[in-house]
């Protein structure tokens, strides 16, 4: 392989590693309903789609190394894309906890811990007696400290977790 094919391997490689990026961050900020973001990265990533199409056809001699790099960057680019859209999009999610009995004191060590709680009372089912149903709104950032709080104090809490599209009203804290 010459220089100039692994130059523009090189090239073909990284710009579908940031166009496949900016694809799948612009289908999540559609979906989060950010038109003007998502219209940004959209040019973006069509701008890099073109050059690296453009120097996948127009280079002699590539063949199979450049459709490896075409289809590298892509991959790659799905992989980087899903790590971006997960660490800098936030999402607001619903954590519907059903105890495994009535707790106060799980409630209150919620609260103390800057959570905000609705408690619905649970009443006997097939699985015990009466019981707790905690809702959270929290910043999906905290579910894993949500989660080792309330299973220090009960370990047979049944989580369900849903992501949140509007919340008005209410408390939510983020950190």
């Amino acid at each position: 392989m010459t220089i100039p094919v692994l130059l523009v391997c090189l090239e073909i490689f990284f710009c579908r590693i940031v166009d496949v990026s900016c694809s799948t961050l612009r289908m999540v900020l559609t979906v989060k309903e950010k038109p003007l973001y998502a219209a940004i990265t959209g040019f973006i990533e069509t701008f890099l789609w073109f050059v690296a199409v453009r120097g996948a056809l127009t280079i002699d001699g590539g063949g199979l190394p450049v459709a490896i790099a075409y289809a590298g960057g892509f991959a790659t680019g799905t992989f980087v894309g899903g790590k971006i859209s997960s660490r800098f999009i936030r999402l607001n999610i619903t954590c519907q906890i059903v105890t495994s009995a009535r707790d106060e004191e799980l409630v209150e060590r919620i609260r103390a811990r800057g959570y905000g709680v609705t408690v619905l009372d649970v009443h006997s089912s097939q699985f015990g007696g009466e019981k707790y149903m905690l809702f959270c709104e929290i910043p999906s950032t905290r579910l894993e400290e949500l989660k080792a709080l309330v299973h220090e104090q009960d370990p047979k809490a049944f989580f369900m977790v849903q992501e949140t599209k509007y919340v008005f009203n209410g408390f939510v804290k983020s950190k």
